[in-house]
């Protein structure tokens, strides 16, 4: 997990103030990881440090916080609210304004509530120090006091072209998880509804003319309301450096795609990059159905990926 700096910076666009809980330090079985957070204000809260008795303490603490200030706190789940996990938590819960989220940065540090605000301790300067040479990977961590988190950077490009059903469907599923920056694709504003904080929309009357823009290593999904777009759109991408694609479709229409696509001069293993049908046909045509079996394969193929690196390194 990372530090939410743009969506911290929405909610107190929004509400003024807001009260951030975070996962400062854990032991044990707990529900969630160091690092995880939530947002909390008077008339309403957004993330999650794993639900339950916790969250629902944590909730209430946040917004006495709001009157009191900044705080820290040692929870025992088993032993002061019941939960079975039986581990222990150390809740940092610090009140945001625009003034204290400053100037933007790759890195949130600062003394915790009961630690002096003097000279940064070295072993915190030392992580710092690690990180910017790349020796050592910066995660979320309680330190002699301080809070260590590094600030949440979407490490997944990914294009969803369509707001119909499915792209609207998918866009539910995917844009709260940080790992991924969505960008949505069609021809006009009225194609669309409400735009959740963090999407990124772009409109063109075709949109394939946007496939330059995107970065090399972005992700795809195609499923507009035209076949003949989606077509264009996935002849542009072959020419275009991508890391994956997925199209809707059924098998007949991706035989005729494959046809259509060697015909205007793409190889075969090239026209094979392209991934269709796609999510989990057990899972039903239902439009949250296949986003949900869309939403699997990403965040499978993200841990397969991750298990590999590990492996190589």
């Amino acid at each position: 997990m990372s530090f939410d700096r743009e969506g911290l910076a929405r909610a107190v666009a929004r509400e003024g103030r807001v009260a951030r809980v975070v996962i400062a330090s854990r032991a044990g079985s707990t529900p969630r990881e160091v690092g995880a957070a939530m947002l909390v204000w008077p008339g309403g809260q957004s993330g999650t440090i794993g639900g339950g008795a916790l969250e629902y303490e944590a909730v209430a603490r946040a917004r006495a916080a709001l009157c009191g200030g900044d705080r820290l706190d040692k929870v025992p789940l088993g032993p002061n609210i019941g939960q079975c996990c039986g581990g222990a938590v150390m809740l940092l819960t610090e009140i945001w304004d625009s003034a204290r989220l400053g100037e933007p940065g790759d890195v949130v540090v600062r003394p915790m509530p009961g630690t002096s605000a003097g000279a940064m301790p070295l072993k915190v300067a030392n992580r710092l120090r690690a990180a910017r040479n790349g020796t050592r990977a910066l995660a979320p961590e309680a330190l002699q006091g301080w809070m260590i988190e590094p600030v949440a950077r979407p490490r997944r490009a990914l294009w969803i072209w369509g707001a119909g059903h499915v792209g609207r469907a998918l866009i539910e599923v995917l844009h709260p998880l940080p790992d991924f920056g969505l960008t949505w694709i069609d021809t006009g504003a009225g194609r669309f509804p409400a735009i959740p904080d963090g999407v990124e929309q772009r409109l063109a009357a075709n949109p394939a003319d946007l496939v330059p823009a995107a970065p090399g290593g972005a992700e795809h999904l195609i499923l507009t309301y035209s076949h003949a777009l989606d077509l264009e759109i996935c002849h542009r991408l072959l020419g275009h450096n991508f890391r994956s694609a997925g199209l809707i479709g059924s098998e007949t229409k991706w035989a005729r795609f494959r046809s259509r696509l060697s015909a205007l001069g793409h190889g075969e293993a090239q026209i094979a990059r392209i991934r269709c049908p796609i999510g989990d046909p057990a899972l039903g045509k239902h439009p949250q159905a296949i986003a949900i079996g869309v939403a699997a394969g990403l965040l499978t193929d993200r841990t397969a990926g991750q298990i590999e690196k590990e492996r190589a390194g």
